[in-house]
């Protein structure tokens, strides 16, 4: 017969077991699958890492979609979502919803963007084209009025203009009527959109009087059956490239992309902890393989710091970055290092 030392000792024991199984059981319950929505522009860099990723840990569950930046938010602030892909940074009326559910997020520019207005490989006339011109074309007073090329400039043949872009819910369309038209989300509405870039090329591809713009990855991809039109914000047309990019000349069309990160998610899900780790650390050779131009390493390193710590919130306040270099979106990003100028 046991003593009483014994007895409780081997009850202890035996409640510890019990709890190690149960907590053990549990453990193998958590969910640590990866949701991932948002933007069709940073969407190919973001599924290409989480494919590597994959194949170095294979029992991950990564899901990415695409529905654009300003819908993938909507699920981002609701905590639907892990990471929310955006070709800008979060636009007030998110950081506002986030805040009000709790939401905490880690901002983190991931590369540089060449935002390209593309035509038919058929079009001789307008392979370069004025930032007026583009917003004659684009404004909301152009709807039902300017329909032809000749209307655009008179020089131009008297052709049918179609026109192919992105939806509300982008990130792209939200930039792109802020940088040429001059009024967010102020667009002429009578033209064929999608959040699926691929559909915007098939589009001006299929059409010789078509017009569109997108990412300038899905540009890349497309190349040998599009033309990029150059862009002149006054100082003479310049064409998209990782060139114009860096010196900064490719006006107003060069943007930063970002994925924004759950913080709670990330403190919960060691998985998501890892593959953001993992997408920092490979960000700067996934985007140039896609399309995109990578930030300066100091900016990744800046990053994954940020990761570590913690830095919750936007140094944006709201805005698109508009004509930033990349050296100015880096001493906005981090040189206070969330001393000051992080918002949430």
């Amino acid at each position: 017969m046991f003593s009483t030392r014994k007895a409780r000792g081997g009850t202890t024991a035996f409640l510890l077991l019990l709890g190690a199984g149960w907590l053990s059981a549990c453990a193998s319950n958590v969910d640590e699958s990866i949701y991932i929505d948002g933007s069709s522009t940073v969407y190919p860099i973001t599924d290409s890492l989480a494919k590597e990723f994959n194949k170095q840990e294979s029992s991950a569950q990564i899901k990415v979609a695409f529905s654009g930046s300003l819908a993938g938010f909507r699920k981002f602030c609701n905590g639907e979502t892990d990471i929310n892909n955006s070709s800008v940074p979060i636009p007030k009326m998110y950081m506002e919803e986030c805040k009000k559910n709790g939401v905490k997020y880690i901002e983190l520019p991931v590369a540089f963007d060449a935002l390209t207005v593309v035509i038919n490989r058929e079009n001789d006339w307008a392979e370069a084209m004025k930032v007026e011109e583009l917003k004659k074309i684009w404004q909301p007073e152009a709807q039902g009025n300017i329909t032809k090329w000749n209307q655009v400039r008179p020089s131009w043949p008297d052709r049918r203009l179609t026109l192919f872009g992105p939806g509300r819910d982008s990130g792209t369309f939200e930039f792109f009527t802020t940088a040429i038209v001059g009024r967010t989300n102020s667009s002429r509405n009578d033209y064929v959109y999608s959040e699926d870039d691929e559909a915007i090329a098939n589009g001006v591809m299929q059409d010789p009087n078509a017009l569109g713009y997108f990412g300038y990855a899905y540009y890349k991809e497309h190349q040998d059956k599009l033309k990029a039109v150059a862009i002149d914000s006054g100082n003479g047309p310049v064409y998209p490239s990782e060139t114009t990019v860096r010196n900064n000349t490719y006006r107003p069309l060069t943007r930063p992309l970002f994925i924004y990160v759950n913080a709670k998610a990330l403190d919960e899900n060691n998985t998501l902890k890892e593959f953001v780790e993992f997408y920092i650390t490979k960000a700067s050779t996934a985007a140039p393989r896609i399309g995109y131009i990578p930030l300066p390493p100091p900016a990744y390193q800046y990053a994954l710091l940020n990761v570590q710590q913690r830095k919750i919130g936007t140094v944006f306040n709201g805005q698109p970055v508009l004509n930033a270099s990349i050296e100015e979106l880096l001493s906005k990003s981090y040189a206070s290092q969330g001393k000051d100028g992080y918002v949430y």
